[in-house]
């Protein structure tokens, strides 16, 4: 028991936390490219500037996982361009009811 009593497991937490997050970017980029193309971007950056926000007025581990989540909507906005590319090389489905200029 003295031994968890000297443990510090935020780091652990955080760690686990931002792979989960990371882990469902993936499949958004991927859905909001094939359901809404270029324009889910807006919500990536909507999304990105609340929780960059909510980052700068919480404290702890809440404000370490708001700005993961924030760089993560960022970071989504570059993969749907990527995610596009994708799709365009057939490596994933195209939307067949959505029309591309």
């Amino acid at each position: 028991m003295i031994f968890l009593d000297m443990c510090n497991f935020d780091g652990l937490f955080v760690g686990l936390m931002t792979f989960l997050i990371i882990g469902v970017f993936h499949p958004l980029v991927i859905k909001g490219e094939y359901y809404m193309g270029q324009k889910c971007n807006w919500l990536f950056a909507i999304g990105g500037l609340a929780s960059l926000v909510g980052s700068l007025f919480t404290a702890g581990v809440v404000s370490i996982l708001l700005g993961v989540t924030s760089f993560s909507c960022f970071w989504s906005i570059l993969e749907v361009r990527e995610q596009r590319e994708r799709v365009r090389k057939g490596w994933f489905p195209a939307n067949p009811n959505r029309k591309e200029k």
